[in-house]
């Protein structure tokens, strides 16, 4: 299952370094982007009254119950977005961290979505298609290893401050900017949400 937080990037899609991201020229808030993907999406799927596209907006953001940002966070050190729907029963999924803030992100694939709205509007039905076929290609994570693994604690592990540490000892080797990928901080990052989701925040 693909969850929204924390980022859940689509496996083999390449990732922009930190160094490489732009400024965006994009005037939007990270409300009004996350709704310009839902709307674009449903036109794509065909309206309201289309099959449910089960759209998964993924972020290194955590969100309230609304679907908008927790208060006083800071834009992460991950800004990419991953979008998943499903498109004629198959799974899509966009990604981007090209810019420098994640509401930015999130607006080029609105606008990508809606330039793909025009090919299904204005081309033929192979044009759509071929469009699509990168899209499809690209798997959805796999199956994310157990928290414990990751963070190279002992399977009874049960002290926060314990995992904590040990994680803020793998991070200065995963960290893109220490050597280390961005696959490889993002599943570290994912390793820890869900271990302090198991024993609390502390």
């Amino acid at each position: 299952m693909i969850e929204a937080y924390p980022l859940q990037w689509p496996t083999g899609r390449k990732r922009t370094a930190s160094h490489s991201r732009e400024h965006a020229k994009f005037d939007v808030t990270f409300a009004r982007a996350r709704d310009n993907i839902i709307h674009e999406v449903t036109l794509l799927a065909g309206g309201r009254w289309a099959v449910d596209p089960q759209i998964v907006i993924s972020t290194n953001v955590a969100l309230r119950r609304d679907g908008l940002p927790l208060a006083n966070q800071r834009q992460p050190d991950d800004v990419g977005v991953a979008v998943y729907f499903l498109y004629r029963k198959k799974q899509m999924s966009f990604a981007c961290d090209r810019w420098r803030k994640i509401e930015h992100n999130m607006q080029a694939i609105a606008k990508t979505i809606e330039a793909l709205r025009g090919i299904a509007r204005w081309g033929t039905g192979d044009m759509l298609e071929a469009a699509f076929t990168g899209f499809t290609a690209i798997a959805a994570p796999s199956a994310p290893r157990d928290w414990r693994e990751v963070i190279g604690v002992l399977p009874t592990e049960r002290d926060l401050a314990i995992v904590r540490a040990t994680y803020r000892r793998r991070a200065s080797t995963s960290h893109p900017d220490k050597g280390g990928t961005h696959e490889a901080m993002t599943e570290l990052n994912t390793a820890l949400a869900a271990a302090e989701r198991e024993l609390g925040h502390g």
